[in-house]
């Protein structure tokens, strides 16, 4: 009888531990969330869907801008700017890429930029504005992506976009200056533990993970940390991370095509930085810029401005990036 018993506490055991194992169930979309999912839509790439929004904006502009987000977030980081871009664009345009946010999230695939790139083409293509010079706007990850589109206008591939601007935010353009955190590395090169860490992965590790990449003043609340990692957890997101890290790798190896796509545009480029980023850290990440990319206009903010400048310090963000729209 004591057996039995010693069996029933373990399976009373269990049972929830296997339910954090599996993820049951996944967060609700918070009304915020199901408000931005609702006023977006969906275009499809190679069977994928993927998830954009388009708002026409400002009359009298016949100007669009792009908006790229980074890892491990969504177009979603874009909320608190989008208002403030309406009034400037004819067209405010961002997506989630593929393994992201809204966006389907295949497994096992092998996630790219490259792929990621040709998505935000065929994105264009789909939205009749192959032929329209686009301002590009990009944060962390999506720097990357925008790197990669600049390499391939800069070299007239075929269905390439015509770039008429772009923006970076806080991103590892340079994988010297660039110090990911100790989880993405596990991850990337996590082998057969890394699907399970992501199964074991939580709101509680994940939201620790990201609230060390935010200013100490500009946390944010919980519910947008609650907003953040549904969306990582939409159709089981959080268990291609290890997938899509593997981006860290690339821009080593492709570091001469990414970072010399920038050193030989001439198309205008700036820099929107957040200095306390401990991802990109000052002065280390920004002398380097300054150096390599003279021709680049720079606004650094605020001393505690961490690495989401965009979500941190929104005012600040929409007045740098602006005031460089307006300079030419």
């Amino acid at each position: 009888r004591r057996m039995k018993e010693w069996w029933l506490q373990v399976g009373l055991l269990g049972v929830p531990l296997l339910a954090v194992y599996l993820h049951i169930p996944p967060p609700q979309l918070s009304p915020a969330l199901r408000s931005w999912k609702s006023s977006g839509s969906f275009f499809t790439y190679k069977d994928l869907n993927i998830f954009y929004r388009d708002s026409s904006g400002a009359v009298g502009s016949s100007d669009i801008v792009v908006l790229l987000h980074g890892f491990p977030t969504s177009s979603y980081d874009w909320s608190k700017i989008w208002e403030g871009l309406t009034q400037r664009f004819h067209r405010v345009i961002a997506l989630d890429f593929l393994g992201f946010g809204f966006s389907d999230k295949p497994r096992p695939h092998g996630y790219s930029i490259f792929e990621q790139a040709t998505i935000v083409e065929g994105l264009l293509r789909h939205l009749g504005l192959r032929h329209q010079r686009i301002n590009l706007l990009s944060h962390d990850y999506g720097d990357t992506v925008a790197q990669e589109l600049l390499h391939r206008y800069e070299h007239n591939k075929t269905g390439s976009i015509l770039i008429n601007s772009l923006c970076l935010s806080n991103g590892g353009i340079f994988p010297e200056t660039y110090y990911p955190r100790f989880i993405q590395k596990l991850l990337k090169d996590g082998g057969l533990l890394s699907p399970i860490i992501l199964r074991l992965m939580n709101f509680f590790f994940f939201s620790g993970g990201l609230r060390a990449v935010f200013g100490p003043y500009t946390q944010p609340s919980q519910a947008e940390f609650w907003d953040m990692w549904t969306a990582v957890r939409n159709n089981d997101g959080n268990l291609v991370m290890d997938s899509i890290l593997q981006y860290i790798n690339q821009r080593t190896k492709h570091r001469e095509r990414w970072v010399g796509a920038l050193m030989s545009t001439s198309v205008p480029l700036h820099l929107i930085y957040g200095p306390l980023d401990p991802v990109n850290p000052h002065p280390e990440f920004l002398q380097l810029y300054k150096k390599a990319l003279p021709m680049s206009t720079v606004s650094v903010l605020d001393d505690h401005i961490s690495h989401y400048p965009q979500l941190e310090d929104p005012t600040g963000f929409l007045n740098a990036y602006l005031n460089f729209i307006n300079s030419f």
